[in-house]
């Protein structure tokens, strides 16, 4: 653990200098990470493909404000993806807020999500509209709270469990209707 936490500061002292290598180095070092997380934020490949470019341009601009004594450089690079996916999921302009009282949340049957593999769970997450699927992942994956979700989001806390809810039961009428 010491080893990998030496050759991390080395890869950001070199991120520090400038040095090419060192950011091909940093980017191999987390892409199979921040391309997860990227991917929880997209519709497809191509699209997370994008936001872990945005992400990364970010991360290799601001690495000086990088501090490992306030987490470690997963945990940033996590939240600088994260951030890029909610911002690319926004500039799409598909993020219409909605106003409605919270609903009771459907449960999905376990015994069908155990059916499932985790790939075509993320697939069906992936295909819910992209202000669901927003919530979604930060409620479900991430675990934010709503309040969290709302000041993200610039929605209300409201807005926030009614996408939840529709998320929920959206997954549950396709996963039904994949067992069926």
């Amino acid at each position: 653990m010491q080893s990998q936490e030496q050759d991390i500061s080395l890869l950001i002292e070199g991120c520090l200098a400038n040095n090419r290598r060192a950011q091909e180095q940093l980017y191999r070092q987390f892409y199979g990470f921040a391309m997860a997380i990227a991917m929880r934020y997209s519709r497809s490949e191509q699209d997370a493909a994008d936001i872990l470019s945005h992400a990364f341009v970010k991360i290799f601009k601001s690495m000086h404000t990088y501090d490992p004594g306030k987490g470690s450089m997963h945990a940033w690079i996590k939240r600088i993806v994260a951030n890029e996916g909610l911002d690319h999921i926004k500039a799409q302009g598909k993020f219409n807020p909605v106003e409605l009282e919270d609903t009771i949340a459907p449960s999905i049957d376990n015994t069908v999500i155990a059916r499932l593999e985790a790939e075509d769970i993320m697939t069906l997450i992936q295909q819910l509209p992209p202000a669901t699927h927003a919530v979604f992942v930060l409620y479900v994956i991430e675990g934010h709270t709503h309040k969290e979700i709302a000041t993200k989001l610039n929605i209300s806390e409201g807005t926030s469990k009614w996408h939840l809810s529709e998320a929920r039961k959206t997954l549950k009428q396709t996963l039904q209707l994949q067992t069926e």
